[in-house]
């Protein structure tokens, strides 16, 4: 199959409105290049001739262009026309292709990288919200930890709380900077979590003490306790991750 059969099977549905329809023609595109089907330094069909085979107007074509170039996917340039870019030059931490990563199957060393910044960020903002929390922040806390402790076996709806926990943690560290890498951490927890739920219905179950003791250092206001216990979660959970991917693939 060549290149502009491959496109054409990104077509959309012709009653979506133009911004949905270029959204549609990024996305599916976005995808096709993290999944390597389009690789680095391919250079897509002119604009004439894509936007026919996907059946969009050369507008739909030119905003869902703006779109990956604005991700750092491809670069457009005048008579060179439109490149795939390598991997270095994507914007990695922009919440689409974050989201678009999880469409595909991420690889280890890419699941171990956003583990790794969850493992600089989340300590750090524990140990920062120990000694800024309000009593609202901890009331949140509780909150979300009581949705995890009364879920069912194997509900994937628990991972609201589970992100509503790391989420106000960061909030309580009251650090803009901080909680602008929210999304990091939210895209990094709902897929792994989904992934490991369906090999450990207990999940919440058996991560809730770790959770828990977190919490409790916050309370105390006990920074350095709050970081200790913050990395401890962060590596069990990229360890049950690793395991879990590991016994997929047997």
């Amino acid at each position: 199959m060549d290149l502009v059969d491959l496109l054409a099977r990104v077509n959309a549905p012709s009653s979506v409105s133009q911004r949905r329809l270029h959204g549609s023609v990024a996305h599916q595109l976005a995808v096709m290049i993290i999944g390597g089907r389009l690789k680095p330094g391919e250079v897509l069909p002119n604009e004439d001739l894509l936007s026919a085979q996907l059946s969009v107007s050369r507008t739909a074509y030119r905003e869902a262009m703006r779109i990956l170039v604005a991700k750092g996917l491809v670069k457009s340039r005048p008579k060179a026309g439109t490149t795939v870019n390598p991997r270095s030059e994507w914007n990695i931490l922009d919440p689409d292709v974050l989201s678009w990563h999880f469409e595909v199957e991420p690889s280890p060393s890419f699941i171990i990288a956003l583990f790794e910044l969850r493992r600089i960020i989340e300590p750090a903002g524990a140990a920062i919200a120990a000694e800024r929390r309000t009593a609202d922040d901890l009331a949140a806390m509780r909150s979300a930890l009581e949705k995890m402790r009364t879920m069912p076996p194997g509900d994937v709806t628990g991972l609201d709380a589970d992100l509503a926990f790391h989420h106000t943690i960061l909030v309580a560290a009251k650090n803009e900077a901080l909680q602008a890498l929210t999304n990091v951490i939210g895209s990094t927890l709902r897929w792994s979590v989904r992934l490991k739920i369906t090999a450990d219905p207990l999940v919440y179950e058996t991560s809730l003490p770790d959770h828990v003791a977190v919490m409790e250092a916050i309370e105390r206001q006990d920074a350095a306790e709050a970081s200790g216990r913050m990395t401890i979660l962060v590596n069990k959970a990229l360890s049950d991750t690793l395991r879990t991917l590991e016994s997929q693939s047997r």
